[in-house]
């Protein structure tokens, strides 16, 4: 046979572990320097170009 649960204990405890891995992910986000922040913008705009060269442009040259 199972054990017992407190249904409103299990509630309340999964609420507070999900307020902490929300409060973790915001750490990492919002608690960064300001030099830090542009550092990543550059390296995802970096990234993002590098992707965009690799694409192949059809537009222009489906009629023969």
């Amino acid at each position: 046979m199972g054990d017992v649960v407190n249904l409103r204990q299990f509630r309340k405890s999964k609420a507070r572990s999900e307020k902490e891995r929300q409060a973790e992910q915001n750490r990492l986000s919002h608690g960064r320097s300001k030099v830090e922040k542009n550092l990543t913008d550059a390296l995802n705009e970096k990234a993002e170009r590098v992707l965009d060269q690799g694409k192949l442009d059809k537009s222009h040259n489906d009629t023969d």
